[in-house]
């Protein structure tokens, strides 16, 4: 028996990096996973990974994934996913709002296109998803909504920004972090747990490695399958709530308790 055994799980941008890692993990655990991202063809992205790769990895291992392509910058495709995984395997017990397009690009340089784009992905569609999958969670009393972060939320130092241009990414991941808490608060004492979660160090998945942000051999670098496990922590393992968690430190907190 798995912690997340008869669970059904949404994890969004599951096609590769953490949010594969996360899909993998929740199915390990029991739960079936609605494995989603743009990315079906291979050969139409520059970076490596699939939701049906993700599917076949899940299954191979003697787990339970669907794939569920989903542009989730479209409102429409939004509410299709939600209905499909409602109607294929059930009401979503867990939401993992992973999905994210970044551009590091200096403020003065970002395009009004790009910046609309990074805010609907990484901050609009998760409060749409979360409202989508809110009332099945209310009228059964349980469920887990996490939100992937970063510490690019964290205010920068005047003289040494760590991430150039990372002023819009970190923007989007402070209100994804200020929605987590506010929403915990709202839904306090419904049975729901709302949580946000961030790498203690960059994490090497396609698409930081195709930014620059880390190398494959970097001794710091904090391997995904350490956001999987903090991520299963908060998603059925404990009954934290409104959590603005890092990932190496909330397990630590976790086993010394």
């Amino acid at each position: 028996m798995g912690v997340l055994d008869g669970k059904v799980a949404i994890v969004t941008g599951a096609s590769r990096g953490i949010g594969a890692a996360i899909a993998r993990r929740f199915a390990a655990e029991g739960a079936t996973v609605a494995v989603t991202a743009r990315t079906v063809d291979p050969a139409r992205t520059r970076l490596p990974g699939t939701i049906n790769e993700t599917v076949a990895h899940i299954e191979a291992a003697g787990g339970r994934a669907r794939a569920y392509a989903a542009d989730l910058s479209d409102p429409a495709a939004r509410v299709s996913l939600v209905r499909a995984v409602t109607d294929d395997l059930g009401p979503a017990d867990v939401l993992v709002n992973n999905a994210a397009v970044t551009y590091f690009t200096p403020v003065a340089d970002f395009t009004d296109r790009r910046y609309a784009l990074m805010l609907e992905v990484q901050v609009t569609a998760p409060f749409h998803l979360t409202r989508l999958v809110l009332p099945e969670m209310r009228a059964r009393g349980r469920g887990w909504i996490l939100n992937i972060s970063s510490l690019a939320s964290r205010h920068p130092a005047l003289e040494r920004n760590h991430l150039p241009g990372g002023t819009v990414y970190g923007m989007c991941k402070a209100a994804l972090e200020r929605f987590t808490t506010g929403l915990a608060a709202e839904v306090h004492g419904d049975g729901i747990a709302v949580n946000s979660l961030a790498p203690n160090r960059v994490v090497p998945t396609p698409g930081t490695l195709f930014h620059g942000l880390t190398t494959e051999d970097d001794p710091n670098a904090e391997p995904p399958e350490v956001m999987a496990d903090a991520a299963l922590a908060l998603c059925g393992g404990t009954d934290l709530s409104g959590r603005v968690a890092l990932s190496q430190d909330l397990l630590t907190e976790l086993a010394e308790r």
